[in-house]
């Protein structure tokens, strides 16, 4: 199942990646023609784009290898690291397109309104043209999400850039290029954040999110013969690859009557189905094997 996801994300990216970094060299182009802010915001849009698709599409392919045995997850970790390396670069774009709208309010620049109305065209097709291919996948992963995320970012700013070009081809008023900029650093800002924090909770390893593990205990405490629960973890091989272990302590008659083998069929059984993990491992013992065991904890 994961394979034939990951095969069809490979192909949205593929499109996307294209797209996008044929309109990349397109605004660079105009940004330099026309001088404008916006527009260049945007192709540096593009360029973190171009580099985080590609990055994702390299992820996507590293997700697909086999386990080994000196990699016993594959390489799933891979689709968290691009999109952690996504968002920075998008995040550092934002603070740029930040500091240079402030800047360019006090000190506007001359645009050449015209040239910016037909790359934020040409920009905004080509995003929606990706944002429809990728669409589909986006909920694959956090890598998915991540390269949505960027060309919607996009699409967005060629709106902003068509809004100042008509406004400033109207009016004149040239600092309109700078407030396109400014809105949409202010859009990417925030949103990079979410996914750099998302993508480091995984790679620390935190408890995914929405799982309470008193919660779990509680389940897990409530089966017949299980005595107490410690040592229980919970982390995230990938984004939607929840794992779970835990020492179960069970009465001492469970490994003379067959109990036992019954008992961690109803362990994983509970997890699958009240919390939706299917890795787990348990370690089921006696009370008095917690005096053998180096250092516990709940």
């Amino acid at each position: 199942m994961h394979h034939a996801h990951a095969v069809e994300n490979r192909r949205r990216l593929i499109i996307a990646f294209t797209a996008t970094f044929t309109v990349l060299i397109a605004e660079v182009i105009g940004a330099l023609w026309t001088g404008s802010l916006a527009l260049l915001v945007d192709a540096g849009h593009m360029l973190t784009d171009t580099v985080g698709l590609f990055m994702a599409l390299v992820a996507t392919h590293l997700t697909m290898r086999p386990a080994t045995k000196t990699r016993t997850w594959g390489l799933r970790r891979a689709e968290v690291l691009a999109a952690f390396f996504q968002a920075s670069i998008l995040f550092a774009v934002g603070a740029f397109a930040l500091f240079e709208g402030v800047r360019r309010l006090f000190d506007p620049t001359d645009i050449e309104a015209g040239g910016l109305l037909i790359f934020g065209i040409v920009g905004l097709v080509a995003n929606l043209v990706s944002l429809a291919v990728l669409s589909g996948g986006r909920s694959s992963n956090l890598n998915m999400r991540a390269a949505f995320l960027e060309v919607l970012n996009d699409a967005l700013g060629s709106v902003a850039v068509i809004a100042a070009a008509l406004i400033i081809t109207s009016t004149g008023w040239t600092q309109a290029d700078a407030i396109a900029g400014i809105l949409i650093a202010l859009f990417i800002l925030p949103r990079s954040l979410i996914i750099i924090k998302e993508s480091m909770s995984i790679l620390l390893e935190s408890t995914p999110r929405g799982l309470d593990l008193e919660e779990v205990r509680a389940h897990i405490l409530a089966l017949p013969h299980v005595l107490a629960v410690h040592d229980l973890h919970a982390s995230l091989i990938a984004s939607n690859l929840p794992t779970l272990s835990a020492h179960v302590v069970l009465d001492e008659s469970c490994f003379f009557d067959n109990h036992a083998s019954q008992i961690l069929d109803a362990l994983q059984e509970c997890v699958r189905d009240d919390f939706g993990i299917e890795h787990t491992t348990f370690q089921l013992e006696t009370a008095a094997h917690t005096h053998h065991e180096f250092e516990t904890h709940d």
